[in-house]
């Protein structure tokens, strides 16, 4: 998106400027309309018709949800090719790729771990497209690179990520990921050898690696469409034979994860229902048979783990809504003898780890967070605090060691990756990305406004200071609001970009995260989901009343679960935005439970199988909403083949739903599909093509927005 005209010139310099707008938007719209009108796809119709709890519904575009059929296939050449037609028509795209590619050609780093004196970490040069393992011997080492995913696939579209690592840093579990699926092959490196062992595991949904101290063998938690399994592999044995230690009978609807403590004594078994707000844990004394005994099972709560010396700690909101943190003693793991060490408080704690023998607890006040240290017996031993409003986040240590890692960031600050000792309490920077931008001509406020049923709710906005709130600002709003996610400041190429250009960046703390504990994410799930829709409206209602923006001026985007959101969005109030990019959503909400993953989020959403669930599902489905004659604004919708998380087959649905009903001229709003055959939910998209998406993007919103140059 492009600066803003200054208008801050004389009342003839200011009309003139007004006018070039004016022209330029008119040629604009006469230079595209033959590409938009002549070229928008026709989509078959079919008379498909189901009945949900006596409800007769319609789903003319059922036939979409067959990926592979010839037909389908077509359907998405011919959407790729008017998608390109319309974006290639758009003026200034070589300006907007260089100013992206500044942002993005950057060397990049993920926040290390610590092993035996070495770190390992991701690493991407500015000229590379995706990240590569090293590690540095020390903390002033020179980084060694350990494995480099390029030449693994002709188009850069293999990555990578660190699974674990053995306590003396000799073995490196990897996963390698084709595009952005969320199935991985793990592979097991010798770091002094610089070689792969002969052991891996084969291309699947690992919820959990753990390697042995010693290295001898590794645990790991798999997840497929008939249940859940951990298995115990010992080195050099096949894996076929590997054996199956816990998961007996936990269908595809659940999860389960595994963690080994420090001294491999102790195997935890993690087992979450699904998508709610509760999981049982499970403890196995590995010295005495390994028969896993119930720590926690049957609680209406949340209990997260972590290891510590001779505890494990617990964050929960078992009894305590907004957070506290319990010390279970590993040999006495009954909960007669659990011990609160960090009690509930008037703030969230939203995240735990450990470090130099103490707890680091992060906090959330009002939706900013903070971190506090505290002693194993909750005694309070120092605090971190950010350097301004933003995202804290990453906090990675261990229990022996004397340091921390964790990320700051905000939409105006990049992210820095600090190290701070225990010992002395000293932060020092270990890493950070440098972009084109003056972080201190922005600033990022928090502001608070009143939802549909008088709910107080806070969101974060970013601009330049010299803003004007005249109503002229062209303004990006996003939100997630699910999930438990707490929605704080951080930096993202989009947020950047858009700020550098004159922009408004906003994201509201929608019910259904978890910015005031488990009763806020509960106000926004289940039959209470459209609480999480009028909360997102009603931020960009007051984003119009205070004159940041206006609806022609006003663009919202969205992916998964923020996806259902921006979805909800355009079809309860289309004449509020003017543009949406909704990523990898959500929309056809009565039957998403029937696809891929989808059966393990009932527990946040509910499910059309169920009468009493199907009328609030089917009241707020973004496909089902969709009218015939409506104006509504112009959709960038995407997603792609390697999505195996959320199907593809909503974004197909609803684009050829919105391309058939919409009242608006397509030449001015039209109905978008890009659609990646390699793209997916986990990422991984070559930084060559992240220029261009962005591109693509930047080049849409600053169109519908009437943004000129």
């Amino acid at each position: 998106m492009a600066r803003y005209l200054n208008l801050r010139e004389q009342e003839v310099g200011n009309h003139m400027a007004k006018l070039a707008v004016l022209v330029s938007l008119c040629l604009l719209t006469v230079a595209i309309q033959g590409a938009l009108c002549a070229n928008v796809p026709s989509t078959r119709k079919d008379n498909v018709e189901d009945v949900v709890s006596g409800v007769r519904i319609a789903d003319p575009y059922r036939w979409l949800e067959d990926q592979q059929s010839p037909e389908t296939r077509a359907w998405i050449d011919a959407e790729n090719a008017y998608t390109r037609a319309v974006l290639e028509a758009l003026p200034g795209r070589d300006r907007i790729k260089q100013r992206i590619t500044a942002f993005k050609r950057i060397d990049a780093y993920t926040t290390p771990t610590e092993r035996g004196g070495r770190y390992f970490f991701m690493k991407r040069l500015a000229n590379q497209d995706q990240s590569a393992i090293y590690v540095r011997n020390g903390l002033s080492g020179d980084d060694e690179l350990l494995i480099d995913p390029h030449p693994l696939s002709a188009d850069h579209t293999v990555n990578l990520e660190i699974e674990d690592i053995t306590a003396e840093g000799r073995l490196v579990a990897y996963g390698l990921r084709q595009g952005g699926e969320d199935e991985v092959a793990v592979r097991i490196l010798d770091v002094d050898k610089r070689q792969d062992l002969a052991d891996s595991l084969p291309k699947a949904e690992y919820y959990s690696i753990c390697l042995t101290r010693d290295g001898s063998g590794l645990y790991y938690a798999r997840h497929d469409s008939t249940g859940n399994q951990v298995l115990h592999h010992v080195m050099g044995t096949d894996i076929a034979k590997d054996v199956q230690i816990f998961g007996e009978g936990l269908g595809p609807e659940m999860g389960v994860g595994v963690a080994l403590s420090d001294d491999d004594r102790y195997l935890l078994f993690d087992v979450w229902h699904g998508s709610a707000s509760s999981n049982d844990l499970y403890l196995a004394d590995l010295t005495a048979g390994g028969k896993p005994k119930a720590v926690v099972e049957g609680f209406d709560a949340s209990f997260e783990p972590k290891f510590g010396g001779g505890w494990l700690f617990l964050k929960t909101d078992w009894q305590a809504p907004r957070g506290r943190i319990i010390r279970v003693d590993l040999a006495d793991p009954r909960q007669e003898a659990w011990r609160v060490v960090v009690p509930e408080s008037g703030d969230i704690i939203d995240g735990m780890a450990v470090a130099g023998g103490k707890l680091l607890v992060t906090y959330i006040h009002n939706a900013i967070p903070s971190v506090s240290i505290f002693e194993a017996d909750g005694k309070p031993a120092g605090t971190i605090e950010p350097p301004a409003i933003g995202y804290v986040g990453g906090l990675s240590g261990r229990w022996q060691a004397s340091e921390v890692f964790f990320t700051f960031s905000s939409y105006h600050i990049p992210t820095r990756i600090y190290n701070y000792f225990m010992d002395d309490g000293t932060t020092a920077v270990w890493a950070r990305i440098n972009v084109p931008l003056v972080s201190e001509n922005y600033t990022v406020e928090q502001v608070w406004y009143t939802s549909k049923d008088g709910t107080r709710v806070p969101m974060f906005v970013g601009h330049a200071k010299n803003l004007k709130l005249d109503g002229s600002n062209p303004t990006l709003l996003t939100g997630y609001g699910g999930f438990r996610s707490s929605a704080t400041p951080y930096y993202s190429t989009s947020a950047a970009l858009w700020l550098s250009e004159g922009g408004v960046f906003a994201e509201p703390n929608l019910r259904g995260g978890s910015e005031f504990g488990e009763e806020w994410h509960r106000a926004g799930m289940l039959d209470k989901k459209q609480n999480t829709f009028d909360d997102f409206i009603a931020a960009a209602e007051w984003l119009v009343e205070q004159g940041y923006t206006r609806p022609e001026k006003l663009a919202i985007e969205g992916g998964s679960n923020g996806g259902l959101l921006v979805g909800a969005a355009l079809t309860q109030r289309p004449d509020l935005f003017r543009a949406v990019v909704c990523y990898y959503p959500l929309l056809d909400m009565v039957r998403f439970h029937k696809f891929l993953v989808a059966a393990y989020w009932v527990p946040e959403y509910g499910s059309a199988d169920n009468p009493e669930q199907f009328k609030y599902i089917y009241a707020y489905s973004p496909y089902h909403r969709v009218e015939v004659g409506v104006k509504y604004p112009a959709v960038l919708l995407v997603t792609g083949d390697a999505d195996t998380r959320v199907a593809p087959l909503h974004a197909r649905k609803m684009t050829a739903l919105l391309q058939a009903r919409t009242g608006s001229d397509p030449a001015e709003r039209p109905i978008l599909l890009r659609y990646d055959t390699k793209a997916g939910h986990s990422g991984g998209t070559p930084v060559t093509k992240q220029i261009d998406d962005l591109t693509d993007e930047a080049l849409f919103l600053n169109w519908q927005l009437g943004v000129t140059y």
